[in-house]
């Protein structure tokens, strides 16, 4: 099933910038020989279909541990303490509570007091949440903004199947925004397409309910390859022209890191270079919608981003939900 897409476009320089980012990892590094002794595939097999060599898996930690451990270094980052926070919007797909809001136990660990909630856009998360936060800001509803990406797909994948399990890894990463024009542009569209990528989750058992349906995440990668091109290719010349620059002036494409088939796609129909396209999906996977903010935090605290730099920030998920953006570091 598929509808008409839905649009949303800001206007130019909406007031909102990024003071800080922090990321969170867990110990375990999952390698492909590792998955290799108990599915049937290879390094190599994976390597060349993916561009992922390990990947990051929750074993001892929790999510909350790694949401609240993001968090805490976004705000040191930003100079800031919980209590400065006026809301706090946390994108997640996936943990071990339905309710309350994995927003509200982060803030509760981080000693906040600021209203949260939490948002489901799968993978493009992130993008959703700057979008919120800018409106925010906009409105002069707050000051200073926390984001966090939580994510934890491991929960959700086939252990027995390497179609997808192969894929994704855990993590978490936050930024901290306030009020700035930064913000050029931003685009958000959905698609209804559930088919190509979904997962139910199994529920009690209730007995007036003869229905329940239960099923690991699944994905047609074909379909899944095209919808993510064709709309990251889209959404990144609206943005673009939007905020009224060119390719030569963007310094960097922050990508979902989905596959490294589908970020090279992107660039060779953009024309673009493969400096301006930083990549971590090698280190650690699919991590959702954790995927642009922990590349961000690493390019910031590793001293790639300067101060002007543009970025464009795209990225794609079930739904079928995209969004990008264009931003001035």
């Amino acid at each position: 099933m598929a509808s008409e897409r839905v649009l949303f476009l800001h206007s130019k320089n909406s007031f909102m910038k990024i003071i800080g980012t922090g990321s969170a990892l867990p110990s375990l590094a999952v390698t492909n020989d590792m998955l290799s002794e108990i599915l049937d595939t290879s390094h190599e097999w994976i390597a060349t279909r993916t561009g992922i060599s390990q990947r990051r898996i929750i074993s001892h930690e929790s999510l909350v541990e790694l949401g609240v451990s993001a968090c805490k270094k976004a705000l040191e980052n930003a100079k800031l303490e919980a209590k400065d926070i006026d809301f706090l919007i946390c994108s997640n797909t996936v943990n071990n509570y339905v309710t309350p809001a994995l927003s509200c136990i982060i803030q509760g660990e981080l000693g906040a007091n600021c209203p949260c909630i939490d948002l489901n856009s799968a993978c493009s998360g992130f993008v959703y949440a700057l979008d919120m936060a800018a409106a925010y800001l906009d409105a002069r509803k707050a000051k200073n903004i926390l984001i966090v990406c939580a994510e934890e797909p491991s929960k959700i994948v086939d252990w027995s199947a390497r179609d997808t399990s192969i894929l994704f890894g855990d993590g978490a990463a936050a930024t901290v925004v306030t009020q700035g024009k930064k913000l050029k542009s931003i685009h958000l569209s959905t698609t209804c397409a559930v088919e190509p990528l979904y997962y139910q989750r199994k529920l009690e058992f209730n007995p007036y309910n003869k229905k329940e349906e239960f099923k690991p995440l699944v994905m047609n990668g074909k379909d899944i390859y095209k919808m993510a091109v064709n709309a990251s290719v889209q959404d990144i010349s609206k943005v673009m022209k939007e905020a009224k620059v060119t390719q030569k002036e963007i310094s960097f494409y922050l990508l979902h890191q989905a596959n490294v088939r589908i970020m090279e796609t992107i660039r060779e129909y953009l024309g673009e270079k493969e400096e301006k396209f930083p990549k971590n999906i090698h280190k650690y996977g699919n991590t959702s919608s954790a995927t642009i903010p922990i590349l961000l935090d690493e390019m910031n605290r590793g001293g790639q981003l300067k101060d002007g730099d543009l970025l464009v920030m795209s990225a794609f998920g079930a739904g079928f939900s995209t969004g990008a953006c264009v931003l001035e570091w």
